[in-house]
């Protein structure tokens, strides 16, 4: 059956910009490619079909497309992260970083926001604010792994994409829970798109009434010896 708008699905791919891979939900791929990040958890994506859960490009390109297809995709640059635009390229004095600016560092100023050093000349530091794939045509390989119509597998699908972790869950009669691992709340992740995970769990899944988060905590264990030197 395709693919509709609003379809949760499983999704694998990688992205690559002339020949270099820049993005995978594939371990050995990321391990293969240098990009590996130990914290990340690896392995098929779910996401919601015309929600930009992903690129532009590639999710307008779900929709039509059969479950189980599995192909190549070229993404132009305006349907993936923009055309560069010139004038988010800026000069500044060498004297403006507390670090020693060099070709290809990042940098942060603070009304600007994150970008790019892309030449030092004399005195002056030339910086890229546009995203560092911005104007590049990319290309990925896509497979649809299945269509995903759990209710539980939907929620897990959303704190993986947001909060890029895994949580216990689940739903009866309506009432959604979520057991929280302990130390979440300096998770500063989690605590930037909880309220994004609640708002996309109650518009895209009707069946939820309510979420109730769950934490909880245990008395440290005190042994013999401390209870008696106390």
């Amino acid at each position: 059956m395709a693919i509709q708008e609003g379809d949760f699905v499983k999704l694998s791919y990688t992205g690559g910009v002339n020949g270099r891979i820049f993005d995978t939900t594939d371990e050995e791929e990321a391990k293969t490619a240098g990009i590996h990040n130990p914290q990340a958890l690896y392995g098929p994506i779910v996401i919601r079909a015309g929600s930009h859960h992903v690129i532009l490009g590639l999710d307008e390109a779900l929709t039509g497309k059969e479950e189980g297809f599995e192909g190549d995709l070229e993404i132009p640059p305006e349907k993936a992260f923009g055309l560069h635009d010139p004038k988010r390229v800026e000069s500044f004095p060498k004297n403006k970083f507390k670090e020693k600016p060099v070709k290809g560092m990042s940098v942060k100023v603070e009304e600007l926001g994150e970008g790019v050093v892309i030449d030092v000349i004399g005195g002056r530091v030339i910086v890229d604010f546009n995203h560092p794939l911005s104007g590049k045509t990319l290309n990925y390989h896509v497979r649809i792994d299945s269509k995903v119509d759990d209710l539980v597998e939907k929620v897990k699908g959303l704190i993986h994409l947001y909060a890029g972790r895994d949580m216990e869950i689940s739903f009866s009669n309506g009432n959604l829970t979520i057991t929280l691992p302990p130390g979440i709340n300096y998770d500063r992740r989690w605590v930037m798109w909880r309220s994004r995970v609640i708002h996309e769990s109650f518009e895209f899944i009707p069946d939820i009434q309510e979420i109730i988060l769950v934490e909880t905590f245990k008395r440290p264990e005190i042994s013999g010896q401390e209870s008696i030197e106390e």
